[in-house]
């Protein structure tokens, strides 16, 4: 698989390399250029020329790699090409054997060598059923359960994560001041008074939700009168910031106002490395996913045409995959599996223990830790490359 296209960037006219990568290749590199202070494709691009020029080369296994693309100046595919051909490897193993001689030669500093903003992510998909709920909590619950501070936002006015978790109640409390306030400026409070903590001992007081409340309904009307509007969330958030590493907004089923903000809120910041903030779009293996995500790419794109601004595409979580559902399940798999950009994260089964978590109003990785949907969730928490 290979091939690229050209596009002008701010390092000069590029083309997309497009081949495949290992998963956890991946993700190794994405935390090493993290720690370097390094932008992936900037990784990607030292690690081809090093290759060149490599006295000895390991033989990687491939095994599982997926579809992945980078950018390198103008003309490097085809060099790269040619090279791999001269070699006798395939640009998969090619690809796999210059990065893994980069991880090699980049061992992890002591400390990041670049400060980087908190890591905002929003799980957004305005197509209701396809799991952005389990898929922000999962989340949220691993990343807590690894060590890191995480904030889960509950931004969908119909409120199931604030319901599956247990806080129900929370939002139909009178007299009490709500995310919308902080964000349309009549909150005379701290918003740290609106978080609660899940307090099981697995996630050390590291886990912290804000709940939604019975007034987000009206979050678009009322951010219609706000100035700067699509800033809203973030002049909200911001107290709350330095308090934790990772912040995950469970997205809204919808393309209004309230995505915008949203949006604008995990955008790439000044000094922030590509790829580090931004969407995760959780899909089902059927055409309705498709339509929906080129909605929602659609306005992504327009938002950052018009605020002149960046949002990353961190990648696709196929949600509740069953190959017995027939063939076109398994077209509509390898058609999400065949894009670059962004690419599959994760495949995610079927399965029961995630209802029946939601149902018990118990979290996931205490309700049942071991379990498949558990560790799938490990695994995507360590996507985000904290």
């Amino acid at each position: 698989m290979f091939g690229h296209m050209s596009i002008p960037s701010p390092r000069g006219e590029r083309e997309k390399l497009i081949t495949a990568l290992t998963p956890q290749l991946r993700r190794h590199l994405k935390i090493r250029a993290f720690e370097h202070g390094m932008d992936i494709q900037d990784a990607a691009e030292h690690a081809i020329k090093a290759w060149y020029t490599a006295d000895t080369v390991p033989e990687v296994d491939t095994a599982g790699a997926r579809t992945w693309g980078t950018f390198l100046p103008v003309g490097e595919p085809d060099t790269f090409k040619n090279a791999c051909n001269e070699r006798g490897v395939t640009y998969v193993q090619g690809l796999a054997q210059a990065l893994t001689l980069w991880l090699e030669a980049h061992p992890s500093p002591s400390t990041p060598l670049t400060e980087q903003p908190v890591i905002r992510v929003i799980v957004a998909n305005q197509k209701g059923g396809v799991g952005k709920t389990f898929i922000s909590s999962g989340v949220a619950q691993a990343l807590a359960e690894a060590g890191h501070r995480v904030l889960i936002v509950d931004y969908d006015p119909q409120g199931h994560l604030t319901a599956e978790l247990g806080f129900e109640d929370l939002m139909y409390e009178d007299d009490v001041e709500t995310l919308l306030m902080h964000m349309d400026g009549t909150a005379k409070g701290d918003i740290h008074d609106l978080l609660v903590a899940l307090d099981h001992e697995r996630f050390g007081e590291r886990l912290h939700l804000l709940p939604a409340s019975d007034d987000a309904f009206l979050r678009d009307v009322a951010l219609s009168k706000v100035s700067f509007s699509e800033a809203a969330l973030e002049r909200a958030l911001e107290p709350l910031e330095n308090d934790y590493d990772v912040i995950i907004i469970d997205g809204p089923p919808s393309l209004g106002l309230n995505m915008d903000t949203a949006l604008y809120y995990v955008r790439r910041r000044d000094g922030e490395l590509s790829d580090r903030s931004g969407v995760i779009t959780p899909v089902w293996a059927n055409k309705a996913s498709h339509r929906a995500f080129r909605l929602l790419r659609s306005q992504m794109d327009d938002l950052c045409r018009k605020g002149r601004i960046t949002v990353d595409y961190l990648g696709l979580v196929i949600n509740a995959y069953d190959s017995r559902r027939g063939r076109l399940v398994k077209e509509n798999r390898d058609e999400w599996e065949r894009s670059s950009s962004p690419a599959v994260l994760a495949v995610i089964g079927d399965l029961k223990e995630g209802r029946e978590a939601a149902d018990g109003e118990i979290p996931l990785l205490e309700y049942a830790p071991d379990s498949e949907h558990a560790q799938a969730m490990r695994d995507l928490a360590k996507e985000l490359a904290v």
